[in-house]
């Protein structure tokens, strides 16, 4: 059930917060469940398919999560429209961010389709892996207006608290693609598992489209003004996961030059510290929801309260997440491979992994909290310094010094730790609380304006 209008401005209790995250919780945890499937069936071919999907889905992942505002942006819009009373122009910002999808997604799939050759050959700096990876990611490259429509989607129907839907709709596709991935693996090999990935976002991405086209009820024509603000927060949102990216790319290239075994083990840790964060980032989302409602109503002390009880949650759930994969060391690594190379490399990654866990239940809750209060400069500054100081260092040293896959993973625990402090001083700062107003003062045709060009 979701919190009525008139909850918006009293404090947020356990119920809203969870009613919000559990449905985002099953869309969240899909994909990366999905993309454990596939690196599973694909691991069984053995470590040098494993390392072509490694190389390939870490350019992937770098060309789609650039376009993260997609989401996090528009449910921060939408959420402070909609805290405001004005559910018809928080529709419209999806709208709007479908458009930027489109456009975006078509000319990054074409310039992935074109580059792939160089860019899976820089990345391994072994031709036979590089000619695996380019032939998966030009079928994949498909998926990705398809992956930024899918953001766009979840990003408005999170912002006007609709989160069964979201959920609905990515089982619909991850379920056909589930069961897919080891059919078609089968039968084409390391191609077979984008086939099924790019099925099953056709089907996810189709259903975000047809609800939009039920929900809205203003005009369809591209709004520069709309598309403009959005571009702002984006800005910086971009910036922040351009960062992310050097760092995860950074670290699959030296993990690369230590050997298929490391880069295979670093695929498998990837996925799983992914598919851990965007669980963890499902009590986050709900945080940004309720906060940028409560800031959109003017209730401050809401949106304090928001930060608190998510980050308490949060770390309890991070604790025991942490909990779990420190009595699975000896069992979960071998459910996506049974090499013993790549178990060897895994064996020491594993337990700083565990740290990352525990420390990113704070990290992810309290992002949250920043987006929805449209905080992205100072998220954006945060994560550049803490790649700077803290992983770029961490993992070129690990490369000079011969550090192995453990040097590699030191490096990305400094990079959550120095996140970790920067996030709770902000916080606790409470100067995140009037960044939303001063935005919101810049651009006063925010509200009132955008209802009045709907026809």
């Amino acid at each position: 059930m979701s919190p009525t209008d008139r909850e918006v401005g009293e404090k947020v209790s356990a119920r809203q917060i969870f009613a919000l995250a559990l449905p985002t919780l099953g869309v969240l945890a899909a994909n990366p469940l999905y993309l454990l499937l596939d690196t599973a069936v694909v691991g069984r071919l053995g470590a040098f398919e494993l390392a072509a999907l490694a190389a390939g889905t870490a350019i992937q992942s770098t060309v789609t999560t650039q376009l993260t505002f997609l989401s996090y942006g528009t449910t921060a819009r939408s959420s402070r429209l909609y805290g405001a009373g004005k559910r018809r122009e928080a529709i419209a910002e999806g709208v709007q961010a479908s458009w930027v999808a489109l456009g975006v997604g078509l000319a990054l799939a074409t310039l992935v389709l074109i580059s792939a050759p160089w860019l899976t050959l820089w990345l391994t700096g072994d031709a036979d892996i590089a000619t695996q990876a380019t032939k998966w990611l030009r079928i994949e490259s498909i998926g990705i207006p398809l992956s930024l429509l899918t953001m766009a989607g979840n990003g408005w129907l999170r912002g006007i608290r609709s989160t069964r839907a979201p959920l609905y709709f990515t089982l619909a596709g991850v379920i056909p693609g589930a069961i897919l991935v080891p059919v078609l693996v089968a039968q084409f090999g390391l191609i077979g598992s984008a086939f099924a990935n790019v099925i099953g976002l056709s089907i996810t991405a189709s259903c975000f489209l047809v609800m939009l086209w039920r929900s809205h009820l203003g005009g369809w024509a591209p709004d520069l003004g709309i598309i403009r603000r959005q571009m702002v927060l984006g800005r910086d949102l971009i910036l922040r996961s351009l960062s992310f990216q050097i760092a995860f790319l950074s670290a699959a290239a030296v993990a690369a030059r230590f050997g298929t075994a490391s880069l295979a083990a670093h695929q498998i840790m990837l996925q799983l510290w992914n598919f851990i964060t965007l669980v963890l980032d499902s009590l986050a989302i709900a945080a940004q929801t309720l906060t940028g409602a409560a800031l959109g109503a003017g209730t401050v002390a809401a949106a304090r309260d928001v930060g608190k009880r998510v980050t308490y949650y949060s770390l309890a759930f991070a604790a025991l997440l942490g909990l779990v994969f420190a009595l699975g060391a000896g069992v979960i690594p071998r459910i996506f491979s049974t090499d013993e190379a790549v178990l060897e490399a895994l064996a020491w990654p594993w337990w700083l992994l565990v740290v990352m866990i525990i420390a990113g239940g704070v990290v992810f809750a309290l992002d949250g909290v920043l987006l929805g209060a449209a905080d992205a400069a100072f998220l954006r500054n945060a994560t550049i310094a803490s790649v700077l100081l803290g992983f770029v260092p961490g993992v070129w040293i690990s490369y000079l010094v011969d550090g192995g896959l453990t040097g590699v993973w030191c490096g990305l625990l400094a990079f959550i730790l120095l996140r970790l402090v920067a996030v709770v001083w902000r916080f606790r700062s409470m100067r995140w609380a009037a960044v939303v107003l001063d935005s919101e003062e810049k651009t006063p045709d925010s509200g009132a304006d955008e209802g009045a060009r709907q026809p």
